[in-house]
């Protein structure tokens, strides 16, 4: 059965429900980002504007106050699922490097026969025109591309994201071009919940101090609720209330975090600054561009491609039914010429082929025919001299000899037994008898 893209995916990505919504690798951070947002509303409803509705008796305005807590609260853990449960703008990994961009150099390495082999290299990085002005992007190694500019890759998410803000831990997920304007609203409505939760607070330590506790420390100690929660929404305010500025910056000046904090002492022209009032337009006024990736579609498996570098694979020689690699082949022929060397030259050898041609045998004998019989003959014993050869063979078949060069050391070895008599083996016995 064929699978889905989310189900073979390589990145460090989650998916639920069939791939409709992916999250980061911490989303199990989103459990307590959600715990500090909705328990203390919880305790607000119920120990302060629970008190507050019979406060506002015009209209009975006194229930806004619990309703707008409640329904602020719910738009902010929705801006956090549209932050964290979406695509950020993964770009799609390739299945293989950039070809239009190899290059071969073979001035470098040397294989183990002292020939020059061509290396595979492509350039790291290469320029883009952007606004009229030159950016250098970067080939990412993992996902085999050129990272669009402003694009990076997620050490964490493992994924190169389009206009890479950031990876934020308490949504877990990346913040790029497709969830940043939902980030930002998150953080901003998270600033303004606990301004409004702070300010209902101090509205009704208020209420009791106008009331039967005239003083400030008898109004709190008989809403200790209240205190706790005009100390955390405090607290909270500086975090959440401070990256609200930041990113306010940020978006006046078109810059992303990433590169904030890593061109800010480059002093470099930004060269997608296009005005402050663009800028916000840019962010908050554009359609949100399409996911380049369908989690949920089929994946279509590709033919495996073979390799720049690969080499086609040479055929076996095939002499009647003995069947033999190159290598053996070229070893076992080679050891029967050096063992005919021994006895006549090459020339005699060719001439005495010639002579069995011209009785009448049909066909030109070839000297692989001629050692392929003698194979046939007589097998392999292991007393044959491994020989040292200096070209590649790449056929036998239809030639009159190759060039076979002998190490000169097994040569005055070879040469020592053999003047002693004990290396004439059943091959040698039956070419003097032909002879």
């Amino acid at each position: 059965m064929a699978k889905r893209v989310y189900q073979v995916w390589k990145g460090s990505n989650r998916f639920i429900f069939d791939g409709r919504l992916i999250f980061g690798p911490d989303a199990w951070s989103l459990i307590i980002t959600i715990s500090l947002v909705v328990i203390p509303v919880v305790i607000f409803c119920v120990f302060v504007a629970r008190h507050l509705l019979h406060k506002f008796p015009t209209y009975n305005a006194g229930y806004a106050i619990l309703v707008v807590a409640i329904a602020f609260t719910i738009y902010v853990l929705v801006l956090q699922m549209l932050t964290s449960a979406r695509d950020p703008g993964i770009i799609p990994r390739a299945s293989h490097p950039p070809e239009e961009e190899f290059s071969y150099d073979a001035s470098n390495r040397i294989d183990s026969s002292g020939r020059h082999t061509p290396s595979l290299q492509f350039p790291r990085t290469k320029e883009v025109m952007v606004n009229g002005m030159p950016v250098k992007v970067k080939y990412c190694d993992t996902c085999m591309l050129y990272r669009p500019p402003r694009c990076s890759h997620c050490s964490i998410c493992n994924n190169c994201v389009e206009r890479f803000d950031h990876h934020c831990p308490w949504v877990g997920q990346c913040i790029g071009l497709r969830n940043y304007r939902y980030f930002f609203l998150f953080v901003s409505s998270s600033a303004l919940l606990c301004i409004y939760v702070f300010a209902m607070c101090a509205l009704y330590i208020k209420f009791l101090m106008d009331g039967d506790y005239p003083t400030v420390w008898k109004a709190m100690k008989h809403s200790p609720a209240s205190v706790v929660l005009m100390i955390y929404c405090f607290v909270s305010l500086w975090f959440v209330g401070g990256l609200t500025g930041f990113h306010l910056y940020l978006i006046s000046t078109n810059q992303t975090t990433y590169e904030n904090f890593r061109y800010r002492t480059d002093r470099r022209r930004n060269v997608y600054d296009r005005g402050c009032l663009n800028n916000f337009m840019e962010v908050f006024c554009t359609k949100v561009k399409p996911s380049r990736n369908d989690f949920r579609a089929f994946v279509q498996e590709e033919a495996p491609k073979p390799s720049p570098n690969a080499r086609p694979a040479e055929p076996e020689d095939d002499f009647g039914t003995y069947h033999r690699s190159k290598v053996e082949d070229d070893l076992d022929i080679g050891g029967d010429l050096l063992k005919i060397s021994q006895r006549r030259s090459i020339q005699e050898f060719d001439e005495e082929i010639d002579r069995r041609n011209d009785s009448g045998r049909p066909g030109t004998a070839s000297e692989s025919e001629v050692v392929s019989e003698l194979d046939r003959q007589v097998p392999f014993t292991g007393t044959e001299i491994p020989i040292t050869r200096t070209d590649a063979r790449n056929s036998s078949w239809g030639r009159r000899s190759s060039n076979w060069d002998i190490s000169p050391e097994i040569f005055t070895k070879n040469t020592s037994v053999a003047g002693s008599g004990s290396l004439v083996t059943e091959k040698e016995r039956l070419v003097g008898e032909r002879k």
